[in-house]
C-alpha cells in the first residue's frame, strides 16, 4: 500500500516545492490587498483619534466669540482667555458627525503650552486673525503661526489648516487675499532669518526645529504637508450684536473636515 501511495507523495512534494506561477500570483496579489487594507485601516485609526479642531490666534482676535456662536448660535461678551475651553460642535446637516472644539488662550506667555498639550489630538486647526488690526499685528501673528507650522507633531499629522479672517464686519478690515499675501511675506523672512541662526561649537544648528517650505524658493502656503484655506467671517456679525454671526465658510469648512 505505501509503495502505491509513494509516486503521489513525491509528485505532492514536488507540487509544494515548485508552486504553480499562476497560484503563485494569485496568493502574491491577496497578500498585497491585505497588506494595503491593514495599512488603510491604520491610517484612518489614527486620523479617527484625532478629534480636535484647536482655536488658535492672538489675544482679542475673536476666538472666544467664535466657539461661543458656533456652539450656541447667540452673542456674547467675552474676555481675555487664561485657559482653555472645549465642547462637542456637531455639524448641523449631520447629526452623526462632530469635533471636539477647543478654544486656546492667545496670550504669549500661554499659547504655546496649551498647543503642546492639545496639538497630537488636532484633526484640525483653525488660526484666527484679527482682520481689523492685522497690519499693525502682522509680525506677531506671523511669529504664532511659524511656531505652530514647524511644530513636529504638526507637521507629521499634518492637520487641515483654516486661516479665519475675523472682523470682516468692520469697514477697516483687511481682505484675506492681503492677509494671505502679508502673511507668506512675513513667515518668508522668519525662515530666511532662522535658517541664518548661528550653529552651537559642535556644528548643530540652534536655530528653528524644521525648515518651513520648499528649500530655494520663497514662501507660499501650498508648500506645507496640511492643505491651507482661508475665510472671511465676522463672530459679531453685520447686524451687531442681535444678529447672527457672519461665518458661513468656516461652517462649510467644518463640515468638510468633521
Amino acid at each position: 500500500m505505501a509503495g502505491r501511495l509513494e509516486p503521489h507523495l513525491e509528485a505532492l512534494r514536488r507540487e509544494l516545492r515548485a508552486p504553480d506561477p499562476a497560484v503563485l500570483s494569485v496568493l502574491l496579489a491577496l497578500l498585497a490587498v491585505a497588506i494595503t487594507l491593514l495599512i488603510w485601516r491604520f491610517v484612518q485609526g489614527r486620523r479617527s483619534s484625532r478629534q480636535a479642531v484647536l482655536l488658535l490666534g492672538l489675544c482679542d482676535a475673536g476666538k472666544t466669540l467664535l466657539f461661543a456662536r458656533l456652539l450656541t448660535g447667540k452673542y456674547r461678551d467675552t474676555q481675555t482667555s487664561i485657559t482653555d475651553s472645549s465642547a462637542v460642535y456637531r455639524v448641523s446637516n449631520d447629526k452623526s458627525a462632530n469635533v471636539t472644539l477647543i478654544d486656546l488662550p492667545g496670550h504669549e506667555s500661554l499659547r504655546l503650552q496649551f498647543l503642546e498639550r492639545f496639538k497630537a489630538a488636532a484633526r484640525a486647526i483653525v488660526f484666527v486673525v484679527d482682520s481689523v488690526a492685522f497690519q499693525r499685528e502682522v509680525k506677531d501673528v506671523a511669529e504664532f503661526l511659524y511656531q505652530v507650522l514647524v511644530d513636529s507633531t504638526v507637521l507629521k499629522n499634518a492637520p487641515a489648516l483654516l486661516i479665519a479672517c475675523n472682523k470682516q464686519d468692520v469697514t477697516m478690515a483687511k481682505s484675506a487675499k492681503l492677509i494671505q499675501h502679508q502673511l507668506e511675506k512675513e513667515l518668508n523672512t522668519l525662515r530666511v532669518t532662522r535658517s541664518a541662526a548661528p550653529t552651537s561649537l559642535d556644528g548643530s544648528a540652534t536655530g528653528g526645529p524644521a525648515q518651513l517650505g520648499k528649500k530655494g524658493k520663497d514662501f507660499d502656503f501650498s508648500q506645507l504637508p496640511m492643505k491651507v484655506e482661508f475665510v472671511e467671517c465676522s463672530a459679531r456679525g453685520s447686524k451687531g450684536e442681535e444678529g447672527d454671526a457672519d461665518f458661513e465658510g468656516l461652517e462649510k469648512w467644518l463640515a468638510k473636515i468633521a
